[in-house]
Formats: C-alpha cells, sequence, structure tokens
C-alpha cells in the first residue's frame, strides 16, 4: 500500500467511521476476482461511503492524494469492468452501503433508487406499488443500479422496453473533482447543452460514479404467457417474430435457442425437459404479457402459434399451462451458459448486428469460425429482437487445459472481425470493461476512439476514474 492509500485510508476512516474503509485482506478478496473468474487484482482497501455526499468528499480526497478508485456495485462485470488492476495501484469504491430506494411513486411511474439497490430488490419494491421495472437479467439477485447504469445493460426485455439508456430519467452522480451533478428531476425537455446523464450511462464509471438513478416504470403484469416453438432455421424464427409484431405489440420476450444449445441444457442442468417431443435445430423461447384482464396472453400466443405452424414458419410450439412451466422453460435459456461451462471451456462473445442481417450473419459466422478452428463448435443465443446475441465458441475437439489462452485471443479476433465487417458491434450489452479494450482500440472508428478519449481526459484529467477500463 502506498503512503498516499494509507492517508486517504486514514482520512475516510476518521471522517466517516471504520464502516466506510475495509482493510481485512479476508473481506477484499471475494472483491478482487471478476464473476468469470479472468481477472484478479489487488487492493488495499474497500472504500465503502454511506451517502452521495461522502462519496463526493472521498472522491474529492482521492483526486488530492491522485489515488485511483475502481467503483464497484454487485461485481457481477462480464468484462472485469469492475476488477481493480493487479498492481494494487488503485482502491475499490464499493457502492453497497448505498441501497436505498429513496422513492417509488405509481402515480408518476418513476422509482428513485441508489446504486447500490440489487435489481431484485426494484423488482419486489415496484411490485408492492403496482408497478414494475422492465428490466431484468440473470444476475437480477446480485447486480445493482449503479453497475447497470454504468454499463447500459440490456436483458430479455429489450425488444419492448430498451436498454437501461432508455429507462433512465435521471441521474444523481459524483464526477471526478468531487462535485455532484444531479439530474433526478427526470425533465422531459432540457436543452441545456451536453447531457450528462447520456455520457454517464454505459461509460463504466470512468466518468464519474453513479449514486443513484431516476428510473422509469410500467404497470405491472397481469397475465402472461410463456411458448416453445421449434423452426428450421434463424431466417424462419426472424420471420415469425415480424408475424407475431405486425398482429400484437404484448410480445416482450423473443429468444433464439439452437438445438445443441438446448441438448447441452438437457444434459448438464437438472430438472430440465425437452419442452416439444422431437428435437429441432433452432428454438425460439416466447413471452407475450398483458397489464389488464381485457386481453388473455395464452390465448393469444396459443393462437399465433397455431397460424405459424399452418403457414410452415412454426415445425412445432407449445404454451405452458401453468406458472411453473413458464419457469422451467425461462431456466432452459437462462442455463445456456452453466451448461456450456460444464462441457468444457468456450470463449464468449456479446455481440450484435442489423436484426434483418442476423440470421444470414449467424449461419456465415459460424461457418467461418468453424473453418479456421476445425474441431471448435460456435453457438449463439439470445435476444434476437433487438440484434444482440451471445456467439460462443466451444473448444470441441480442440479442448485442452491451455486452449482459452493458446486460441481465446485468435477466435475473438475472427469474431469481432466478422462482427465490423457486418456493421455491427463488439460489446451489445457487456460493455467494454478490460475485456475487449484491445478489441475497441483495434476496431473502432478512429474519429470516434479519439472523441472517446477526449472526453474522458476533460473529465478525468488525473486518470483517477476506474483506471484501465474502455480506453
Amino acid at each position: 500500500m502506498s503512503d498516499a492509500q494509507a492517508s486517504l485510508i486514514d482520512e475516510v476512516r476518521q471522517r466517516f467511521g471504520s464502516k466506510a474503509a475495509i482493510t481485512d485482506a479476508g473481506d477484499i478478496e471475494p472483491w478482487l476476482t471478476d464473476w468469470r473468474g479472468r481477472y484478479h487484482g489487488k487492493a488495499g482497501a474497500i472504500l465503502a461511503p454511506a451517502s452521495t455526499a461522502e462519496v463526493a468528499e472521498i472522491v474529492n480526497l482521492a483526486a488530492q492524494c491522485r489515488v485511483p478508485l475502481v467503483p464497484q456495485g454487485g461485481n457481477t462485470s462480464m468484462v472485469g469492468g469492475a476488477t481493480p488492476p493487479p498492481d494494487g495501484s488503485a482502491l475499490i469504491l464499493s457502492l453497497r452501503r448505498m441501497s436505498a430506494i429513496r422513492s417509488i411513486s405509481a402515480e408518476h411511474n418513476v422509482a428513485v433508487a441508489e446504486a447500490g439497490v440489487i435489481l431484485a430488490h426494484l423488482h419486489e419494491q415496484a411490485a408492492a406499488v403496482g408497478r414494475r421495472f422492465p428490466l431484468t437479467l440473470g444476475a437480477r439477485g446480485s447486480c445493482t443500479i449503479g453497475g447497470l447504469v454504468s454499463t447500459n445493460a440490456g436483458g430479455t426485455q429489450v425488444l419492448r422496453f430498451g436498454t437501461m439508456r432508455s429507462l433512465i430519467a435521471g441521474l444523481e452522480a459524483v464526477l471526478p473533482d468531487g462535485s455532484i451533478h444531479d439530474g433526478l428531476s427526470g425533465l422531459k425537455k432540457d436543452n441545456r447543452g451536453y447531457s450528462l446523464d447520456q455520457l454517464l450511462i454505459g461509460a463504466e464509471g470512468t466518468l464519474g460514479i453513479v449514486t443513484a438513478a431516476s428510473l422509469r416504470l410500467v404497470p405491472a403484469v397481469h397475465s402472461r404467457a410463456v411458448g416453445w416453438a421449434g423452426v428450421r432455421d434463424p431466417g424462419a424464427a426472424l420471420a415469425l417474430l415480424r408475424d407475431f409484431e405486425a398482429r400484437t405489440d404484448a410480445i416482450e420476450g423473443f429468444e433464439l435457442v439452437p438445438g445443441d444449445s438446448l441438448a447441452l441444457v438437457l444434459k448438464h442442468v437438472p430438472s430440465t425437459r425437452p419442452p416439444l417431443e422431437k428435437p429441432h435445430s433452432w428454438n425460439v423461447l416466447i413471452e407475450a404479457t398483458s397489464a389488464t384482464a381485457e386481453l388473455d396472453p395464452v390465448e393469444l400466443l396459443q393462437t399465433l402459434l397455431a397460424k405459424a405452424i399452418e403457414t410452415k414458419l412454426v415445425e412445432d410450439a407449445m404454451v405452458a399451462s401453468s406458472e411453473a412451466q413458464a419457469e422451467a422453460l425461462w431456466k432452459i435459456r437462462d442455463s445456456i451458459s452453466e451448461a456450456e461451462r460444464s462441457e468444457g471451456p468456450s470463449t464468449a462473445h456479446d455481440i450484435s448486428v442489423a436484426v434483418a442481417d442476423m440470421p444470414q450473419f449467424l449461419l456465415n459466422s459460424k461457418v467461418e469460425v468453424e473453418r479456421a478452428f476445425p474441431g471448435a463448435v460456435a453457438s449463439a443465443f439470445g435476444h434476437l429482437g433487438d440484434g444482440n446475441l451471445h456467439f460462443h465458441v466451444r473448444a470441441g475437439s480442440r479442448a485442452a487445459s491451455d486452449w482459452i489462452e493458446r486460441e481465446g485471443p485468435a477466435i475473438t479476433q475472427l469474431v469481432d472481425d466478422l462482427v465490423t465487417q457486418a456493421g455491427g458491434s463488439i460489446s451489445a450489452e457487456h460493455g467494454i470493461g478490460q475485456m475487449k479494450r484491445t478489441e475497441l482500440e483495434r476496431l473502432a472508428p478512429p474519429g470516434d476512439l479519439a472523441a472517446l478519449k477526449a472526453i474522458k481526459r476533460a473529465l478525468d484529467p488525473l486518470g483517477i476514474m476506474n483506471p484501465g477500463k474502455l480506453l
């Protein structure tokens, strides 16, 4: 620990008490490794403010001491975005003590939640007032609002409600100089120049520390229907989605699941069962919802799928007959990554291309990757409706203890090149973090990259905000 870090820690303790500065190695250790276990850092302390005012003072002190800070919420980053550097040069700034929902209004459809609020807790509180926050993902039991804002998280309901950016009415944040930006009023019209809120969303903590967010709520779900359909290829899946969109606005989830991914889940995840009698090359998980009793989503989905079978868009289909069966279908989708880990090593790529181009991209890129790495298996699953799929490459017959280290970078470059050639993005919802920083530098348009770096230098001239991430 440097003298500057020790001085900062002592000052934080004196001002805010022992809970605000954790230095026990055992307490720090669980927060030094990313969710995937690929990045390991060091930190002499976890600074844990309990209020926005305390965050502001800590950031101001850190700027004076020239001590970098790594903001952290639930530590669920998929790209090492919340892991401190391995040289111990930074301290962790945890927002977990800031876990209050300051207000929640069914009348105004807004909740103001602090950065440390766990997503599942927000879901519960919204439901208690007859509303919901329409963003969910697999890590909802541990991910926090600050992290979701800072990565512009997506999830399974983007098709209908958009990413986190679409659900934010305003932000409160501490800027790198220790000043507080208060945008929680959520004005619908505000043309006072650049939007700091929009700059902070998706900035991964490199431009400031998000301390609270004003979030849009929607009416609670009165009823839902979850169905499963087998289709011949991704093109048929997209045609099915477009057909549904032309007939109703009730479709909220539309997840593409290849047959090989389903087979891995059935093999490795207990208590999972095949949704349909026969296996299909491709499958779609569909969810329709209604906020009122006037629309029966089960009847709607059954009718839509029956027509799709008649027109040959769908080979076979079923609609869950109970909530337990609906959850079982979602468990299949949510367990794909777990099943892949059980099968062996794989490289994961969170990518997006234009929705219309996605079916052909999937088929072509699978051929390209498997031709370049014979024996490996390329497979993609996820949010077809918004053009974001998780493109994974499993080691297959090439598996070895050092496979990811030996071949992972070349596979990643090939996948990212294919995505870029298709006009897509190498990061759809997980961010850049540490994992994709080199690839962003390699592939981003020079003008875009120069603008990002200029913004970073202007707002964080000392470079103390989440060093080594994004840029």
